[in-house]
């Protein structure tokens, strides 16, 4: 294991975190403070509570799932595409490195920086509500499947995209949506039984849901089905990027 070449792409680039601290931290700080005085405050005085928890609560594990997956899957696409456009990913995929520790340096970083922005969250979102977690282990391996698994796949957008449209395509016109449609803000039980059925098609359900069970102890599906989404789209990743490293597709132009 070359863990120098893994250390100099993992440095380098949480380098980029902190030369654009503002972008990086305290954006999403902002926009958090800014959820919950909408959605705590306007909305939670409407609804106070969900399945008997406070609204302003109940919401946090959705806040948290929502910054999480974006900066995932934007920082670890960014990684890679920067490389590609100036064209030193040649440098990379010609140096004496294999191709997990190529993946342990740049989705390492971004899974990282996805955390680092999910504790920060969890800290802002103490300053609002009273809150307990009720399984902190399961909690912090929630938070580290999920932003290993969307750095992946971060990762991949990052080689598809052909320009910087692209790049912001799945992040903005999929990811978000499906994080409001997931129970991010709400309880699917709350939704019309046609709308609930409809909703379990949708994978952020399963991660908001087991994620929102570490907090309260109370969850839309069944764990072990949450477990098992993840697992399954982890998978579905990491064969993806295999067959891109051996294919050498949208690498080797």
């Amino acid at each position: 294991m070359n863990f120098r070449a893994i250390a100099a792409i993992y440095k380098f680039e949480m380098a980029r975190t902190f030369r654009s601290i503002f972008q990086s931290v305290i954006s999403p700080v902002v926009s958090t403070s800014l959820y919950f005085v909408v959605f705590g405050a306007a909305i939670g005085s409407r609804i106070e509570t969900v399945e008997g928890i406070q609204y302003g609560a109940f919401i946090v594990p959705g806040l948290m799932m929502l910054q999480m997956l974006m900066q995932s899957v934007t920082n670890a696409a960014l990684g890679i595409y920067f490389p590609k456009f100036v064209g030193t990913v040649y440098e990379v995929l010609s140096a004496p490195i294999s191709v997990p520790e190529i993946l342990l340096g740049y989705v390492g970083a971004a899974a990282t920086k996805a955390m680092m922005i999910g504790l920060i969250i969890l800290g802002t979102a103490g300053l609002f509500v009273d809150l307990q977690i009720a399984h902190p282990v399961a909690m912090i391996a929630f938070m580290l499947l999920t932003c290993i698994s969307f750095s992946l796949f971060g990762f991949i957008i990052g080689i598809w995209a052909g320009n910087f449209e692209q790049l912001n395509l799945i992040p903005m016109l999929v990811i978000t949506p499906l994080v409001f449609l997931g129970g991010a803000f709400y309880s699917i039980s709350m939704l019309p039984e046609a709308w609930q059925t409809i909703a379990l098609f949708n994978p952020v359900v399963y991660l908001v849901s087991g994620f929102r069970w570490a907090f309260f102890s109370m969850s839309d599906v069944a764990v072990g089905y949450s477990l098992l989404a993840i697992a399954a789209f982890l998978a579905f990743c990491i064969a993806t990027i295999t067959w891109i490293f051996r294919t050498g597709w949208k690498l080797r132009v």
